[in-house]
């Protein structure tokens, strides 16, 4: 398959009815170029996860990959530590995601314990972990749902352990929020994305995305019991927070 095949076009036609955003299989055939060109700085974090995992990670600890959608987390620590350093656990809740995943790791990746499991995040039976990844996840859970995930996470962390959150955000003033969505805006038009499909994407994922700010993030970290978190990284209103289990 050609890598034109590949390019996100999803929103580049007019439709006459605008279904919500989920990740089908049209979205996994496209995902990493539609990722690339829609998450800014998503490289970068992915680059830092395995620096972050020899800082914080006991060896052969066990880490989770939420949402895990193609195995990225995965293929970026396999990258950076040896097969005996930790084994991996993927959930994705798509079906055609998790499949692709699979294949993709198995190739990539064949020495180190990586599997991925479909499933909800919500209703896991979590097993003790070194190391939690959370890439633009949470983002996509019902509001009323996030705190008990993060207590859950919080929970099966070992001491010393570190949970990685990155998500988009919201600017708590409305401004400034106005400023950031429409220098964001910018980055799709400069990855090559036309008004048309930011729009309609725009609207294909509304009440499907729900943004929180930076202070709740910290404040549900806070509630689950982290005694430390921190942002450390942000590219306009995409951020990636860390947080420390005592």
């Amino acid at each position: 398959m050609s890598d034109a095949s590949y390019r996100d076009a999803i929103f580049s036609t007019p439709l006459d009815r605008l279904a919500r955003f989920s990740f089908d299989e049209r979205v996994v055939a496209c995902f990493p170029d539609m990722i690339r060109r829609s998450v800014p700085g998503y490289g970068q974090i992915l680059g830092m996860l395995g620096v972050i995992a020899e800082r914080h990670l006991r060896h052969g600890a066990h880490v989770y990959d939420l949402g895990c959608s193609l195995g990225a987390v995965g293929l970026a620590l396999a990258g950076r530590l040896p097969p005996e350093a930790f084994s991996l656990t993927g959930v994705d809740l798509s079906p055609a995601m998790v499949a692709r995943a699979r294949e993709t790791l198995a190739s990539e990746s064949p020495e180190h314990c990586i599997e991925v499991v479909e499933g909800d995040i919500r209703h896991l039976d979590y097993r003790p972990s070194g190391m939690v990844v959370l890439n633009f996840t949470l983002q996509f859970l019902p509001p009323t749902d996030r705190d008990a995930v993060i207590a859950a996470l919080y929970a099966a962390l070992e001491p010393g352990g570190v949970l990685v959150l990155s998500e988009k955000i919201v600017a708590e003033d409305e401004q400034d929020n106005a400023w950031l969505v429409e220098r964001y805006h910018d980055f799709k038009r400069a990855n090559g994305y036309s008004d048309l499909e930011i729009s309609q994407k725009r609207n294909a994922l509304e009440n499907v995305l729900v943004p929180d700010t930076l202070d709740a993030h910290q404040a549900r970290l806070a509630r689950a019991g982290f005694a430390r978190s921190q942002v450390w990284f942000q590219y306009l209103n995409f951020a990636s927070l860390i947080a420390f289990k005592p």
